[in-house]
């Protein structure tokens, strides 16, 4: 159940990065393109997102590890966009999915999806039970 709230997230945080035309972030959606197979392929897009920080994600944070020490934690934001960008070409290779500009601005649009990650995963964090005694 996680998983899935952890993809919708996903997927509303890239819809709300490709609004921001700054960015040169773009959703390509599924042919013929309307608003179901848009919504299908930002799905699909924060499914491999999750999955990428997931498996990727991790082992690179764990070999960064010291990088993140020097650094004070500000190489997670190289790291994020890193795996933004890996999302973005992993995806193009299925002719639909993420396009991203430049590096740089695969960084910046990191940064925004893991402030609304942030943001929702506050909101929507199951709440300990109390203990009554």
């Amino acid at each position: 159940m996680r998983f899935i709230i952890r993809v919708v997230i996903n997927a509303f945080a890239l819809w709300v990065v490709t609004l921001i035309p700054a960015l040169q972030v773009a959703i390509i959606a599924f042919p013929p393109g309307e608003t179901l197979q848009l919504v299908l392929t930002l799905l699909a897009v924060g499914a491999i997102f999750a999955l990428v920080n997931t498996i990727i994600g991790t082992v690179i944070k764990v070999v960064a590890f010291p990088l993140y020490i020097l650094t004070l934690g500000l190489i997670g934001f190289i790291i994020n966009g890193f795996l933004l960008w890996l999302t973005a070409w992993i995806t193009s290779g299925f002719g639909w999915g993420l396009t991203v500009g430049s590096f740089w601005w695969g960084v910046l649009a990191a940064i925004i999806i893991s402030i609304i990650n942030a943001v929702f995963g506050a909101i929507l964090r199951p709440q300990k039970k109390q203990r009554r005694d």
